[in-house]
């Protein structure tokens, strides 16, 4: 007979941008929650079209925590994130409420699961030669080169995704070790304090969820979200180096009030990001089904009985 597992639960709801996370959240911090925000975007203030951050009347409603804790010129670590979740989650228990941790950065959700990996510090004028490679060449040249020395690193970053792919290649200068050797030789992550329930919410027809990034572009566009990129260039002290401005939707825009392309150009350069990094998602979360086994509830947001499964949920858990 398998032992009851002790430990406090959480809940830990994933899927891409646009797939309706935020809406089944709001829903159930009614149900004994309280929500815990796993997005790289939404911790930056200032950055709150862009984001899709939830608007002051919902958070009046269901506070978020990890929303609005950095300046956008501020650098956040998935290691800041995994110790700023943790504590949120403790003191979520410790009021007698579940921690609902929602949110489409899958990576803050793997650090949070696997740990932390042991890894040289950071090299800022290797990060800053990089930068200047990449502007000249291309993130996909630099791409091609860590295909060279990490082919194992390469195969799981997309050739776009500036921030790991600085990484990888940085600790391969710093160390001549691959990133991928590194991973491999850490040692298994100490168990969490925490029963954690994984949730994958998506529109199991891909056109849909494509449909839905198109439709939130254009709301953000007409909502402002030129006027909000507009108003943090105009500080002038951030730049395209910075993983804030790098988010989508915001490099396209800065991109765009630099007159690389008109704003027909600029609506279509978004969709096509946002629905690349969706496709990046749910990438991610199909490797993350294979691991789980049947630990990974699917959802789909179009079910009338969507809200009732979830809560069915909530009740065998506490």
């Amino acid at each position: 007979m398998p032992v009851a597992d002790t430990r406090p639960p959480a809940i830990c709801l994933m899927g891409p941008t646009a797939a309706g996370k935020t809406a089944l959240a709001m829903a159930l911090a009614g149900q004994g929650c309280d929500i815990i925000s796993v997005d790289s975007g939404m911790i930056y203030r200032g950055m709150d079209i862009g984001t899709a951050k939830p608007t002051a009347a919902e958070l009046a409603l269901a506070p978020h925590r990890l929303i609005d804790i950095r300046d956008p010129a501020e650098a956040y670590s998935a290691a800041d994130f995994r110790a700023d979740a943790l504590a949120a989650m403790a003191e979520i228990t410790a009021a007698g409420r579940v921690p609902l941790l929602v949110g489409g950065t899958m990576m803050y959700f793997k650090v949070l699961r696997d740990g932390l990996a042991v890894l040289p510090d950071a090299d800022p004028a290797i990060r800053a030669r990089l930068d200047a490679e990449a502007a000249a060449l291309g993130w996909p040249a630099l791409h091609a080169r860590l295909r060279e020395v990490d082919p194992l690193a390469a195969a799981r970053i997309p050739p776009m995704d500036a921030q790991r792919l600085q990484r990888a290649l940085e600790v391969w200068e710093l160390t001549g070790k691959p990133l991928s050797q590194w991973h491999a030789e850490q040692a298994p992550p100490e168990p969490l304090p925490f029963d954690l329930h994984w949730l994958a919410i998506a529109p199991p027809d891909r056109a849909v969820l494509h449909e839905r990034i198109a439709l939130r572009f254009d709301q953000m566009l007409a909502g402002g979200l030129v006027d909000e990129v507009a108003a943090l260039r105009a500080r002038g002290d951030l730049h395209l180096g910075l993983p804030s401005m790098r988010s989508v939707g915001y490099r396209q825009v800065w991109e765009h009030l630099d007159g690389q392309y008109d704003r027909d150009e600029l609506r279509l350069r978004g969709i096509y990001a946002t629905r690349q990094l969706a496709k990046r998602q749910l990438t991610w979360l199909r490797g993350f089904a294979g691991a789980a086994g049947d630990g990974l509830r699917g959802l789909d947001p179009a079910d009338p009985a969507l809200l009732s499964r979830v809560q069915a949920l909530l009740r065998e858990i506490t």
